[in-house]
């Protein structure tokens, strides 16, 4: 059985490659999603990416991924991992494993970035290791899946 994977990209997260090279270094977004879909297919996961600047569109995307059906959801929010209530309480709405993941580690950052809304309702974090963050986060999902 395929496991069916959604990865949230939040706001800015276009812009990777571009933006602040000291903290996200020069990736890609679409290379992170390769990479991503690399691993997923040896770990019999299918990994659906979703990028989006407007927090009502991540909202809805999470709304879909619970009547989808999602078995696991992997959240890089950016800046609304700080602050977003609305996309905290959709992110309650999942019955499936929600890892959050930052690319940098976001306790070594400004104040206001060590506090993260999701802490609370997410299965864990993944923090500090670029791009590997990611892929650290897609293993532990399939492994919290598989454990029940």
């Amino acid at each position: 059985m395929t496991l069916k994977v959604l990865m949230l990209h939040g706001i800015n997260h276009n812009m990777f490659g571009k933006r602040d090279p000291k903290q996200y270094g020069t990736i890609t977004l679409a290379q992170i999603d390769a990479q991503l879909q690399a691993l997923g297919k040896e770990l019999g996961a299918d990994v659906e990416s979703f990028q989006t600047n407007s927090e009502g569109e991540m909202a809805e995307r999470i709304h879909r991924a619970y009547t989808e059906g999602k078995d696991a959801v992997l959240i890089n929010a950016g800046a609304w991992t700080h602050y977003s209530y609305g996309i905290r309480d959709a992110l309650a709405i999942l019955t499936c494993p929600v890892i959050e993941l930052h690319m940098s580690n976001i306790h070594a950052r400004e104040a206001f970035r060590h506090v993260s809304v999701f802490a609370e309702i997410v299965k864990g974090q993944i923090a500090g290791f670029g791009v590997d963050s990611y892929l650290l986060a897609l293993r532990a999902a399939v492994s919290a899946v598989k454990a029940g």
